[in-house]
């Protein structure tokens, strides 16, 4: 939320950066020398768009029974999932994060010409450099600085906050938040307790700076939090060992791999099933709201008894939680926005409602959000 004196300069500090010739002068220079912009004002950030995108592949309960020893009604009755999307070949992230960010900025009305940053919150790109500048070229954003950001399944949340803040500082006035992974790429899909759980995907949600001076900032009340201490319950490490420019044979020139991921399903369970009440409720106490202020809940879709576990604790029904994960399982920076898209354009999350937003995964990390749309 503004502090008060933020609030009263914003008003002539924001007419003056809409009325300046030179729009987003921060990357920008006049003169062969490089000059850059300082603060001038800050701003509410406004959630205005969002867009999701899918492989058209999928993988049901019953192609995995000829897969592994596993059945429907066993991944059903521990999961809630009943099929997941993966990428096909030739497919990438990064297509579908364009995509997204497409929609998007559609529903935003924003040209992509006007964005100042885009924010790609994924563990799993196509380039071990990041694929948020591949997002940038490919919808034009050419004035925006583009970069990843990796915190697992609690990433997009996280990258909602960073563009939060900078738009309050007033840093930006756009940001493009995408929210993707493709961890079908890292399962052993002869392992049963992993294969049946992830999925592929992305999603995205535009934050622009309020017009109105003396808004509040969509973002009301967040809690993050991280655990490294718990990195030994999932992960996905490099799988290649040390000194291999003196390796053996054709060692030096080897590609580089990283092994398949752990997850010990016990631990993580009960770590998602403590967190979750807890950051949701960290996230109302700093927005100083109570739980009935809560009209929807949009969190990580990892597995629906987490959904329910939290539903509960909220007092909210069943018809106020998104959740998608029978048809998508658990795409993880992407489970959030792709329910938040589904939910928006199915006309049942309006402007002003409230969102409690939970992620939860890798590293370990957590991240929770009271967020209002639109």
């Amino acid at each position: 939320m503004l502090k008060t004196s933020h609030r009263q300069a914003a008003s002539s500090c924001f007419q003056a950066r809409t009325a300046a010739p030179p729009r987003h002068a921060l990357w920008r220079s006049s003169s062969a020398q490089q000059q850059l912009r300082a603060v001038q004002c800050s701003a509410a950030e406004m959630l205005v768009g969002v867009g999701s995108s899918v492989p058209e592949t999928y993988l049901t309960n019953h192609d995995l029974e000829r897969l592994v020893e596993t059945s429907d009604e066993w991944i059903v009755t521990r999961t809630g999932i009943r099929k997941r999307h993966v990428l096909g070949k030739g497919e990438t992230l990064a297509q579908h994060g364009i995509t997204s960010a497409k929609r998007a900025l559609e529903m935003a009305g924003i040209a992509a010409e006007d964005v100042d940053l885009v924010l790609f919150a994924t563990s799993s790109p196509d380039d071990v450099f990041g694929s948020a500048c591949q997002v940038q070229a490919a919808i034009g954003a050419r004035h925006a600085v583009a970069f990843d950001l990796t915190a697992a399944c609690s990433g997009f949340v996280v990258a909602l906050v960073t563009a939060a803040q900078y738009i309050r500082a007033g840093t930006f006035r756009t940001v493009l938040v995408v929210g993707g992974d493709a961890l079908s790429r890292f399962v052993d899909w002869r392992d049963r307790g992993t294969c049946i759980l992830f999925g592929d995907g992305c999603g995205a949600v535009v934050v622009t700076a309020n017009p109105d001076s003396e808004a509040q900032g969509a973002i009301l009340g967040m809690e993050m939090g991280s655990d490294g201490e718990g990195h030994k319950h999932l992960h996905c490490t490099y799988a290649g060992g040390g000194l291999k420019p003196l390796g053996d044979g054709p060692t030096p020139s080897s590609h580089a791999a990283y092994s398949n991921i752990y997850m010990a399903g016990q631990d993580v369970f009960k770590f998602a099933v403590r967190t979750v009440p807890a950051v949701i409720d960290g996230a109302l106490a700093k927005a100083n709201l109570q739980k009935d202020a809560v009209d929807w809940l949009v969190m990580h879709q990892a597995n629906q008894r987490i959904l329910d576990a939290a539903a509960q604790r909220l007092g909210l029904p069943a018809d106020r939680v998104v959740s998608n994960l029978s048809q998508y399982g658990n795409t993880s920076a992407a489970s959030i926005p792709l329910a938040l898209d589904e939910a928006v354009r199915g006309g049942r999350i309006q402007k002003g409602d409230k969102i409690a937003m939970a992620g939860f995964g890798a590293g370990l990390t957590w991240a929770g959000a009271i967020v209002r749309w639109g």
